[in-house]
């Protein structure tokens, strides 16, 4: 049996947004559908989260929605023509003004946040400056610190300024509002500071009635200050490394280590990892990934991450399905050839009976060579207690709640199926797959099963059953 334990996230966008590419993207390999609100409409959103749950009904698997809010992703305003700097020379940044000499409009009042001395870096780091000082309730100016060139509505990245907690903006609460009642599993929380950005963003979605996850991306110098960075893991459901903005404001030299301790963290507590950003970035134009690109999904799959995911790849490249394949072929020669990493404290801050019998399920699965474990979950949790120890065989996940089932598409190793809760739900849903083959042919068949003696009660999982097929 083939199957991959590190999953693929793709976003949708202009070249992918039809039935048909949704369908073929799912062919290929995806696992989860990210909605990027930074772009597109409401209205175009109303017609893709059909299409992919049509796809997936079609499929006969689940699929994730994850909603990425845009966050206080600052931009300038538009400028009447590309504007040439110099080292040395001064601009203002004003949220009131439109572009005339060395005024720039800024969509932002930045005014209300920066202070004297905080460095301001422009068009993805390209033109860096230094604020001298707050010249009105709306205008600021910086000195440049480099030559470089100035365009219309490009990214503004500001790595030392405490926004205080003030990380979501009117067209994210918009949005959250929008999706609150639609189908949607994750919803991923930009620009993160603090676990206190998190729950915030919980009270309003409990406040709404939404069931999403939470997902953090960490792409800020605040986020990454150890303890800052272990309290975001605890509160948030599942974690992204958002390495664009991140390499921008903290320095593309610790990318590589915050990922690491990012997974840690994730496998420690239990939590959904997932690594983003220019993992193919070449195959937007190209038909092959670069080594460094393949060495790059092969690091993450390593380092025990449950998910990586695809950007401009699948939104706006020229050839979106051959680069989830491509990524798809990585994971699978990569798990089969190099065990991931070890990792000794795999949720010991979180002792509890449901993780205990989590480890000891892995340790039997392993040691009687089973062909997969059974995991009967209501919330999803026992499941995910499982995949923190990353076991080299699938976890057949049975819940009666299908919201649980998309959620855990993108956990790793995690296959989940919709089943009503009973005494033998598991058994009953790993005979049908091995009479569909999905096994393999190999003689004897066995799986390992977790359960609770009340099925479908949160928290009572209490029972490790072997059972022949």
């Amino acid at each position: 049996m083939i199957f991959k334990r590190t999953k693929i996230l793709a976003t949708l966008g202009p070249v992918t947004s039809t039935p048909e590419k949704i369908e073929e993207l799912m062919k290929a390999g995806v696992n989860g559908f990210r909605l990027n609100f930074s772009h597109g409409t409401h209205e175009e959103r109303d017609e893709q989260i059909p299409w992919i749950r049509a796809a997936s009904e079609k499929a006969g698997k689940p699929v994730a929605i994850l909603q990425d809010l845009q966050g206080p992703k600052i931009r300038l305003g538009g400028l009447n023509e590309n504007v040439v700097v110099k080292t040395g020379d001064e601009i203002i940044l004003d949220h009131a003004a439109e572009h005339h000499d060395n005024v720039l409009p800024v969509q932002y009042n930045l005014a209300e946040k920066v202070k004297p001395g905080e460095p301001i870096y422009i068009f993805d780091g390209k033109v860096r400056t230094t604020v001298l000082e707050i010249t009105s309730e709306t205008a600021i100016k910086l000195r440049v610190e480099n030559d470089g060139i100035l365009m219309s509505r490009k990214g503004i990245n500001l790595p030392d300024t405490d926004f205080g907690g003030d990380i979501l903006t009117p067209k994210d609460m918009a949005d959250i509002e929008y999706g609150a009642d639609k189908d949607i599993d994750y919803v991923a929380l930009s620009f993160v500071q603090s676990a206190e950005d998190i729950n915030n963003l919980r009270q309003i979605l409990v406040g709404l009635g939404s069931s999403a996850q939470i997902i953090s991306k960490i792409e800020t110098k605040a986020a990454i200050k150890p303890e800052a960075l272990r309290e975001i893991v605890k509160a948030s459901d599942g974690v992204m490394v958002a390495r664009g903005d991140l390499a921008v404001e903290a320095g593309a030299e610790v990318v590589p280590v915050v990922q690491r301790q990012i997974i840690d963290l994730c496998r420690r507590y239990g939590k959904l990892s997932i690594v983003a950003t220019q993992m193919m970035a070449s195959m937007v134009d190209a038909p092959e990934p670069t080594r460094a690109e393949v060495s790059d999904v092969a690091t993450a799959v390593i380092l025990g991450s449950d998910t990586v995911m695809l950007s401009d790849e699948t939104a706006n490249g020229s050839y979106p399905i051959e680069t989830v394949k491509a990524m798809k072929k990585t994971i699978l020669y990569t798990q089969e050839h190099t065990p991931v990493a070890t990792f000794d404290n795999v949720l010991i801050d979180s002792i509890s009976r449901r993780n205990s019998i989590s480890a000891a399920a892995v340790k039997v699965a392993e040691q009687l060579g089973a062909n997969a474990i059974v995991a009967e979950t209501r919330s999803g949790a026992t499941a995910v207690s499982i995949a923190a120890f990353r076991p080299n065989l699938p976890i057949i996940s049975v819940t009666s709640e299908r919201r649980t089932a998309q959620q855990l598409a993108l956990s790793y190793a995690n296959k989940s199926f919709v089943h009503p809760d009973g005494e033998n739900a598991g058994l009953e849903v790993a005979k049908e797959l091995h009479s569909q083959g999905y096994f393999g042919e190999e003689a004897p068949v066995s799986v390992v099963i977790v359960s609770g003696k009340q099925p479908g009660v949160i928290g009572e999982t209490d029972t490790i059953r072997v059972r022949a097929l």
